[in-house]
């Protein structure tokens, strides 16, 4: 099926520049110039992907994502400017799935959004689709792959894809030490670069949201110096 991609931008020039590239590679656009049009419309109809700029009047990128990841888990891709570093990694704590600076190649932008799609894709389980098949179990963790469904403690975590990615890439091999750039493989391909600060963000993010079920949540180990792993202990 045809992806559908919402664009959420005040600067008409890239809603209408990016809309046609997009549609050049075959998904389905819909351009919104403020954050607070764009709201109800991600929530009534949500599309596969967003593209939200930070900079907005009325309602900005970011309070647009705040309030639609109390509503939906849709992935969200960033266009931020080279100086925001603190929006970009406020953002990334959010829930967004990742940021492109501006200005930014059109070809990257694709790129990353199919990477992202692919991730997001809910793989059809052989047999009934209520069984178990195919979950991974380590110790309190169990991540269902096919659903993509986190439990920590019988209680559910919310996860984006890509914080799925990175976890399922850590309790895979537990006690393994996992660098930065195998997790950056694990979770971006296509040669997508995002540097070291980006993995970080993820990873407090995602103990973030685990100490919001269990306060006392230390599964996530980092070696510094080396990278992360995870402990089932």
């Amino acid at each position: 099926m045809t992806a559908t991609i919402a664009l959420v931008d005040d600067d008409r020039n890239i809603l209408t520049s990016v809309s046609i590239a997009l549609q050049a590679e075959g998904f389905l656009t819909r351009v919104y110039s403020d954050g607070e049009t764009a709201l109800k419309a991600l929530v009534d109809n949500p599309p596969d992907l967003g593209i939200f700029d930070i900079k907005m009047p009325r309602m900005d990128g970011l309070e647009l994502l705040r309030r639609l990841r109390e509503r939906s888990q849709i992935p969200v891709i960033f266009l931020t400017s080279k100086d925001d570093e603190l929006d970009e990694a406020l953002g990334l704590a959010m829930g967004a799935d990742d940021y492109i600076a501006k200005p930014f190649s059109q070809r990257l932008l694709i790129a990353r959004i199919r990477a992202i799609l692919r991730r997001t894709e809910v793989p059809q389980a052989p047999g009934d689709a209520g069984s178990g098949d195919g979950t991974l179990t380590r110790g309190q963790l169990a991540m269902d792959p096919a659903r993509h469904r986190t439990m920590w403690k019988g209680e559910p975590v919310t996860l984006t894809v890509t914080e799925f990615m990175i976890l399922e890439t850590l309790a895979q091999r537990p006690g393994i030490v996992k660098t930065r750039n195998q997790l950056m493989d694990a979770a971006y391909s296509d040669d997508i670069y995002v540097d070291d600060r980006t993995i970080d963000s993820h990873i407090k993010r995602l103990r973030r949201k685990f100490r919001a079920v269990d306060p006392s949540f230390d599964a996530i180990e980092t070696l510094y110096g080396a990278g992360y792993r995870f402990s089932e202990e």
